[in-house]
C-alpha cells in the first residue's frame, strides 16, 4: 500500500511546532463579553437567596444570572446518542446545589478584573443539607442527590433516583456459583479505583457569537460537535437549526471533553445579550468542576480447577457517577464486558453493577472509559490466582486467553474474528526479558528489581449506536477535500483519515485536505469516542473515496466517449485503452464545474453491528526501595494488537501516551475530599502527574491481525493502551514485597508502611 502503513507527518505538526494560534483561546474575538462562574461551598446546599445589587453596580459588568433567570427543563451534559442513556438531572442553574463546585451564578462583563470583582460583591445565603459523600452508603439512603420529580431518564438502565441509583443491571452465562463451588482454586478481591483526572493542557474553553443570520454560533475545545448542538438546544429551548458548533484545534481531551462542560455558560450569555461572550476555566475549575475517571469499586471472585483452566468470573462493580449521572449507566458497563471476555475458557460469568448518585463532583468520560478500573480487577485476581496455583502468570494466561474464532457470551456474544492476543503476550515477556526476570531479583543495598505482566482489550466503536460520515471532493485543480465531523485532539486522525482517502483515491496524502468538526458544514459524526475513529469514520471514508472514484470514472468516460471498462484509471489520469487518448485528473474536475449535471462530490456514512476489540499485553520491570516504599519503572514493554496499523509513529505515540498516563494513575494521581466534600487536589501542585522522567524506558511493538470489518483491516488503539499499566505495576510490587495492592494510587507511602507493618 502508498499511504496505509506508512509513518506519515501530521498534517498539523508545522503549525503546532511553530506556536501558530490554533486554539479556541487563541481565535476568540477581542471584544468578547468575558464569563465567569460562582460556584458552591457545599456540598449539598440550596440557595435562599441571592443578592447582586452591589454587583451589578460594577462598571463593566454586563449581567448577572442565576437560578431564577435559566429554562427550567432538565437535560445531560454527556455527549452520546440520542436517546442518551444518562439521566436529565441537570439545569444550566440549579437551586439545589449537589457538590462543591456546583454553579450558583453566572457573571458576565467587558474585563476579567471587573467580573472577578462582581464574584466577590455577590451575596448568597445558603441552607446547608446533609451530605452523601461516601459511594457506599448511597444506596437507599435517607439523603437524595436528586430528590426532584422532573429529573428524568430515556433508556431503560436500572435507574431510579429516589434510591440515589443513577443505574444497575446483570448479565451472566451458566450457573456461576455452581462452577464456583466446583473449583479446585479461587481467590477473591475487591479492588478500588479513585476518579482521577484526564489533565489535558488546554482546559475547558468556549467562545460564542450571533452570526448574520442571528444563528447562535458555538466555537469550543470539544470532541463532540453535533451532541454539543443537542445539548444546547434542549438546554436553552431553541431549535438545533438555531445552533452552530464547530471546534479548532484541542489541546487534548481523553474524553473529558465528551461532557460539555464549559458550553453552556457562553452560550446562554450570548443567547440572552446578543454580544459574544467566552469562558476559560481556570485550572482550579478544570480540576474541581470537570468530569474525572468514575470512582469504581469492583470485586472479583475468579475460580480454577488444579491444571490452571479458568472456569468462572464473577465481577461486582459499585460506581459512583457522583452529582450528575453524565456517562454513569454507559462506563459502568465496560468494567466487566472488557474485562471477562479476556478469557475464553469459561464454563460461567456473572456481571452485576450498581451505580449511585453522592455529593461528589460528577464524573465523565476518561480515556480507557471504565474498561481500565475492569480490567486492573480482573487482571489482579489473575495474577494472584497464578501465584496461589504456582503457575507462571504468563503461562496460566496463555492456557486460558481469548483467541481467534472464539465467541465471548460476555462480550455481548460478538465472535473474534481478529485476534493476536496470543503473540501479543508471547512478544512482551521476551522484550521484558520475562524467562530471566520473574518475580524478583534482590540487588542488595535495600533495592529489589521485579517485573509485572497484564493484558487488555477495548472496543472499536459502540455497536449499532456509532455513525461515521465523510464527505470528498474532487476540486478544480484537481486535489481532494475530506469534509468530517470527528474531532482530532492530538491523535492525529486527521492525517490517519488522510492516509486511508488517499490509498483509496490513488493519490498522494498531500492532496487531501481535511476539514472539520463543523455542524453546519460537515457530514453527521457521533464523534471522537469510545475509540471509533478509525474504525468508524475511517471506514465511511473508505466507502466515499471508492464511490467519488466511481464517479470520477464515469466523468472521465464522458470525456473520452468510451465505457468505463474501456478506461483505466490510475489516480491521476485516466486512459481510453482503445485508442490511448487521456485526460488529467485536473481536466477532470474542472469538466465537472461547466455544464455538468454530475458533481464529483459523494458522502458516505458507516455504522457497524459489531465492535471488534483491539488487544494488548503489557510489562513493567521496576526498582523498589524497600526503606523508602520509592517505585522506579526502568523498562515497560507493550505490545498491541490493533489490527492493520495506518500510521506506525502516530500509533506508536497514541501508545506511549497511553502508558504514560496508566503510570500515573497507577504510582502518583491521588484524588482527596475533605469531610466536607471539598476536593484538596485542585491544582497540579496538588495533583501529581509523572513527567516523562518519571517513565523509564517505553517500548511499542505491534502484532498485526486482519479485521474484516474494518477499514484496510484496521481496529482502534486509542484506549487500550491505557489498561495494561495498573495491574502489571500493582503485579510487580506484589513480587518485590510480597504486598498486593488493592487501591489507587499505590504510593511510596503506602509500600513503605505496608512493609513496616508486615
Amino acid at each position: 500500500m502508498r499511504s496505509v502503513g506508512k509513518p506519515i507527518r501530521k498534517k498539523d505538526a508545522q503549525a503546532l511546532t511553530a506556536g501558530k494560534p490554533v486554539y479556541t483561546d487563541d481565535l476568540a474575538p477581542k471584544d468578547c463579553l468575558i464569563v465567569k462562574i460562582l460556584r458552591s461551598p457545599h456540598a449539598n446546599a440550596r440557595v435562599l437567596e441571592v443578592d447582586k445589587s452591589a454587583a451589578e453596580q460594577i462598571e463593566g459588568i454586563e449581567a448577572i444570572y442565576t437560578w431564577e433567570d435559566v429554562p427550567q427543563e432538565r437535560f445531560t451534559l454527556a455527549g452520546q446518542t440520542y436517546p442518551e442513556p444518562s439521566p436529565y438531572d441537570r439545569l444550566i442553574l440549579d437551586r439545589h446545589l449537589r457538590h462543591v463546585g456546583d454553579p450558583v451564578v453566572i457573571a458576565a462583563g467587558d474585563s476579567e478584573a471587573c467580573v472577578d470583582r462582581a464574584l466577590k460583591k455577590i451575596k448568597v445565603k445558603y441552607e446547608v443539607l446533609p451530605a452523601v459523600l461516601d459511594f457506599h452508603q448511597a444506596k437507599d439512603n435517607p439523603v437524595l442527590v436528586h430528590p426532584e420529580d422532573s429529573w428524568k431518564s430515556l433508556c431503560p438502565v436500572g435507574a431510579n433516583q429516589k434510591r440515589n441509583l443513577c443505574a444497575s443491571g446483570e448479565s451472566c452465562d451458566g450457573n456461576v456459583d455452581a462452577v464456583l463451588a466446583e473449583c479446585d482454586v479461587t481467590v477473591q478481591g475487591t479492588y478500588h479505583v479513585k476518579a482521577v483526572q484526564q489533565t489535558m493542557m488546554e482546559p475547558f474553553c468556549t467562545f460564542c457569537y450571533l452570526d448574520t443570520y442571528g444563528r447562535l454560533n458555538v466555537v469550543s475545545s470539544t470532541q463532540i460537535v453535533y451532541h454539543v448542538r443537542r445539548i444546547l438546544s434542549t438546554a436553552l429551548g431553541i431549535p438545533k437549526a438555531e445552533i452552530r458548533v464547530s471546534k479548532p484545534r484541542i489541546g487534548g481531551g481523553f474524553g473529558a471533553k465528551q461532557t460539555s462542560v464549559s458550553e453552556i455558560y457562553p452560550a446562554f450569555v450570548t443567547w440572552k445579550t446578543g454580544k459574544p461572550s467566552k469562558i476559560v476555566f481556570s485550572r482550579k475549575e478544570t480540576q474541581t468542576a470537570s468530569s474525572p475517571r468514575h470512582e469504581m469499586e469492583v470485586s472479583v471472585t475468579i475460580g480454577a480447577d488444579r491444571t490452571g483452566r479458568i472456569r468462572a468470573i464473577d465481577v461486582y462493580t459499585l460506581s459512583n457517577t457522583g452529582a450528575y449521572g453524565e456517562h454513569g449507566p454507559t462506563t459502568v458497563g465496560l468494567s466487566g464486558h472488557k474485562s471477562i471476555p479476556l478469557y475464553g475458557s469459561l464454563d460461567a460469568y456473572r456481571f452485576v453493577y450498581d451505580v449511585v448518585y453522592t455529593n461528589r463532583m460528577s464524573s465523565g468520560a476518561y480515556r480507557g472509559y471504565g474498561a481500565t478500573q475492569g480490567i486492573f480487577a480482573v487482571e489482579s485476581a489473575v495474577n494472584q490466582l497464578a501465584q496461589k496455583l504456582h503457575m507462571d502468570p504468563v503461562e496460566l494466561r496463555m492456557k486460558n486467553m481469548v483467541r481467534e474464532g472464539q465467541v465471548m457470551p460476555a462480550y455481548y456474544g460478538e465472535e473474534t474474528n481478529s485476534c493476536a492476543l496470543d503473540r501479543c503476550l508471547v512478544l512482551t515477556a521476551d522484550m521484558i526479558g520475562w524467562k530471566d526476570k520473574y518475580p524478583c531479583r534482590d540487588m542488595g543495598n535495600g533495592k529489589v528489581r521485579s517485573v509485572g505482566i497484564a493484558m487488555g482489550m477495548q472496543g472499536s466503536c459502540i455497536s449499532h449506536v456509532d455513525v461515521g460520515s465523510a464527505t470528498v471532493k474532487l476540486n478544480e485543480d484537481g486535489t481532494y477535500l475530506l469534509s468530517i465531523a470527528a474531532a482530532d485532539m492530538g491523535t492525529g486522525c486527521d492525517t490517519i483519515l488522510a492516509q486511508m482517502a488517499a490509498e483509496s483515491l490513488m493519490c498522494p496524502v498531500e492532496d487531501v485536505a481535511v476539514s472539520g468538526a463543523d455542524t453546519d458544514t460537515s457530514p453527521y459524526d457521533t464523534g471522537s469516542y469510545a475509540s471509533s475513529t478509525t474504525y468508524i469514520t475511517g471506514k465511511a471514508v473508505q466507502r466515499a473515496c471508492v464511490s467519488l472514484v466511481h464517479r470520477i470514472r464515469k466523468q472521465a468516460a464522458r470525456m473520452l466517449e468510451c465505457r468505463t471498462n474501456e478506461l483505466k484509471f490510475d489516480g491521476s489520469r485516466a486512459v481510453n485503452q482503445n485508442n490511448g487518448r487521456t485526460v488529467t485528473l485536473e481536466q477532470i474536475g474542472l469538466a465537472s464545474m461547466c455544464d455538468s449535471n454530475h458533481a464529483l462530490q459523494v458522502t458516505k456514512s458507516h455504522s457497524s453491528p459489531v465492535s471488534p476489540p483491539p488487544f494488548m499485553a503489557g510489562a513493567v520491570e521496576i526498582e523498589l526501595d524497600k526503606e523508602t516504599g520509592h517505585v522506579e519503572i526502568l523498562d515497560y514493554a507493550a505490545v498491541v494488537d490493533c489490527g492493520t496499523v495506518i500510521n506506525p509513529n502516530l500509533a506508536r505515540v497514541q501508545t506511549e501516551g497511553g502508558l504514560a498516563q496508566g503510570i500515573g494513575m497507577t504510582l502518583y494521581e491521588d484524588i482527596q475530599y475533605n469531610s466536607e466534600g471539598k476536593l484538596r487536589n485542585n491544582s497540579l501542585m496538588q495533583y501529581k502527574i509523572p513527567s516523562r522522567l518519571d517513565m523509564g524506558k517505553l517500548r511499542v511493538d505491534f502484532q498485526s491481525s486482519y479485521e474484516p470489518t474494518g477499514p484496510f483491516g484496521a481496529k482502534s488503539i486509542g484506549e487500550v493502551v491505557i489498561n495494561t499499566p495498573a495491574p502489571a505495576i500493582a503485579h510487580a510490587i506484589a513480587n518485590a514485597t510480597g504486598l498486593w495492592f488493592h487501591e489507587l494510587p499505590i504510593t511510596s507511602e503506602k509500600i513503605a508502611m505496608g512493609l513496616l507493618e508486615k
